[in-house]
């Protein structure tokens, strides 16, 4: 869905302007994004499997919930209404954990200059995985994994990307000191 976001400089401050998130994918303006990842009290992990039709990474078992902050709306907004869009959980405030914040750029083969600035979250899931469900036109499939599958990125095909080893490792740290 083509979006209206905020551009923000490469630092992370607001510019003052919007653009749709086409145009900023477009021109490599940077922007904001969230990523939730959900995680279990027995060392699981929440995987997406994206839709086959996303432009990045169709068919990539990835980050539990991310999505694009909208033009005015706040990072936790944002947070728990991609958690409530993609995967149907309803979250509260207190649930969501920021773990840090991260610069993301990437030049994809279809042109997309991502360029974002990653507010990067956990939240510990308390329902069964059974319960949610899926928005199909961003989400191909959820399931658990082995919390351990985010340092272990070169083991399994099409699970997560190894050139962002070093950011799942410290997602798996944060949660792994969370859970204990």
């Amino acid at each position: 869905m083509d979006e209206l976001i905020d551009i923000l400089t490469a630092e992370g401050k607001p510019t003052g302007k919007t653009a749709l998130k086409s145009e900023a994918h477009k021109n490599g303006w940077f922007h904001a994004t969230v990523h939730i990842w959900l995680f279990t009290a027995d060392e699981k992990i929440v995987l997406q499997k994206r839709a086959l039709t996303k432009k990045v990474f169709p068919g990539l078992w990835d980050i539990s919930v991310a999505g694009h902050i909208g033009a005015g709306e706040t990072i936790i907004n944002a947070a728990k209404r991609e958690v409530f869009e993609e995967i149907g959980l309803q979250l509260e405030t207190k649930d969501l954990i920021k773990i840090g914040t991260r610069i993301h750029q990437i030049s994809h083969k279809n042109g997309i200059i991502d360029n974002e600035h990653h507010h990067v979250f956990m939240a510990e899931l308390k329902v069964s995985i059974s319960e949610l469900s899926i928005q199909k036109e961003e989400v191909d499939a959820i399931q658990l994994f082995e919390l351990s599958t985010l340092i272990n990125t070169k083991k399994l095909e099409n699970v997560l990307l190894s050139e962002f080893h070093e950011y799942y490792c410290s997602v798996y740290n944060k949660i792994h000191q969370q859970i204990k």
